[in-house]
């Protein structure tokens, strides 16, 4: 069979040739924003080709040896496998420094981009009909990465990731009923256990990138093709039509500079800027905590949140229940999670909008989404700060207590305040925006009357320019629109 027929073959079987022409004439908007979920995509890549790479060296194991390795400080200490194989990754491994780093680095992008991105759809609204389900997946993504990320940074089994450990051991625990339990079978007998290691080794490189690898493209590719294009309001643009480049030749050039882009700065940041330099920490023991102990970024507000709990807890049937560490660790999280998750839900019920919306919105014109929004990033902000309390007190000279309680009332006081300044500013936005549109644009030029009365010239809004500040068409009611 000649390729020719092979092709129409396969064409007449599967459709593909269709589905291609449609692929490659789809068109997408040309903002920058719309590209802020692709850092997220193609530091996953990056994550991806590192740690195939690491796991080549990596030893998941906590038999204790004797390092005999290239570092000299630390010959001769007894140590897990995992620890001294990922001191032979980095010192005597050919590259494996710059690949650990690498891995270490677009993780953290990674989860930066996720965060980004999610924020602008949050924003902009374009989490609404018919994008709910990729939403959800998106929520679901955010999860699962910041679990993986944790999982990953307690692998090299060294004194900080050990003290992380002794953290996710404690909260097990705390859970009623059923905790000393869990944490017997996950970390395999007493803490630090033998299994642990091992056990968070086959999630981290098999089960939760293998969710990772079915969730990412379902999320960016099949329903995004499925879909019309999302896109801000502009002169001559209706609901259901998108104004931009097609896929190809014009997306598929600038997509495939910005995975080079991305690939290019995660490796200049891990040549130029160390980071998780486990060397410096040593080998895990159980008895040490180092000073000054923070997670990565994306953990910090759980720290926080385990920082600012008061000492609660209560005996119920004979057994003590640390509300100190239930609550931190399981509401904080569950807040974040099921809030994001419930939100499209819950402003559909609250304006009853079911209409199906490709148009984004911009910030001001939804003022109670927005305050939401900003509210929701001081609550996280708040805890991530409280992470680093004791650093805070130390390196500006003041009390641990009092910073303690100051960032305690910020976390109740901040998010409040938070939405009703958002709030105010942007229906102070949509006030100028109605200024504009009705007396003009100010160009900021002056004049001097007859009378020795000083004006500033102004000029009609353009076309586009109405275009732009055009409200939704559909009723909000004043939760959502004012």
């Amino acid at each position: 069979m000649k390729g020719g027929s092979l092709v129409r073959a396969l064409d007449d079987r599967f459709g593909g040739a269709r589905f291609l022409d449609r692929a490659m004439r789809k068109a997408f908007n040309n903002h920058w924003s719309f590209l802020l979920g692709e850092i997220a995509l193609y530091a996953f890549v990056v994550v991806l080709v590192t740690g195939v790479f690491l796991t080549f060296f990596f030893k998941p194991g906590m038999r204790e040896v004797v390092y005999d390795g290239a570092y000299v400080p630390l010959r001769g200490v007894t140590m897990s496998e995992a620890y001294a194989s990922s001191l032979e990754i980095s010192f005597e491994v050919r590259g494996g420094l710059l690949i650990r780093q690498m891995h270490h680095w677009s993780t953290l992008i990674f989860l930066g981009g996720i965060v980004v991105h999610l924020l602008r759809n949050f924003f902009t609204g374009s989490f609404r009909r018919p994008r709910e389900l990729n939403w959800l997946i998106g929520v679901a993504l955010f999860g699962l990465v910041m679990l993986n990320g944790l999982f990953g940074y307690s692998l090299p089994d060294d004194l900080l990731s050990g003290a992380g450990l002794r953290i996710l051991h404690g909260v097990t625990v705390s859970v009623p009923l059923v905790g000393t339990y869990l944490a017997t079978f996950l970390f395999g007998g007493e803490f630090p256990g033998a299994d642990i290691i091992p056990r968070l080794y086959s999630l981290h490189v098999l089960l939760i990138p293998g969710l990772l690898l079915v969730l990412i493209p379902l999320h960016a590719v099949v329903l995004t093709w499925r879909q019309t294009h999302t896109q801000f309001r502009e002169k001559g643009v209706a609901n259901h039509q998108v104004s931009g480049a097609p896929f190809f030749p014009a997306f598929i050039a600038k997509t495939t500079a910005y995975l080079l882009l991305v690939a290019g700065v995660v490796a200049l940041m891990a040549t130029v800027f160390q980071v998780n330099p486990i060397w410096l920490y040593g080998p895990y023991v159980p008895s040490t905590v180092s000073a000054g102990s923070q997670p990565d970024w994306y953990m910090g507000f759980l720290e926080g949140a385990l920082r600012l709990m008061p000492p609660w807890e209560f005996t119920a049937f004979g057994h003590t229940v640390s509300m100190s560490v239930l609550i931190p660790a399981l509401a904080a999280p569950a807040l974040l999670f099921a809030g994001l998750a419930a939100y499209p839900f819950a402003e559909r019920w609250l304006t009853g909008d079911r209409a199906v919306h490709n148009l984004l919105d911009r910030p001001r014109d939804v003022p109670g989404r927005t305050g939401l929004g900003m509210a929701g990033i001081v609550y996280y902000g708040v805890l991530w700060t409280a992470g680093g309390n004791d650093v805070i007190a130390h390196t500006f000279h003041v009390s641990l207590y009092a910073t303690t309680w100051t960032l305690r009332i910020a976390l109740l006081l901040g998010p409040v305040v938070a939405f009703e300044v958002t709030r105010r500013l942007c229906l102070a936005l949509q006030a100028r925006d109605r200024h504009q549109a009705a007396y003009g644009v100010e160009t900021g030029v002056i004049v001097r009357g007859p009378e020795g009365a000083y004006t500033e010239v102004t000029r009609p809004m353009t076309e586009e320019e109405k275009g732009v500040l055009t409200p939704p068409a559909e009723p909000r009611p004043k939760f959502i629109a004012r």
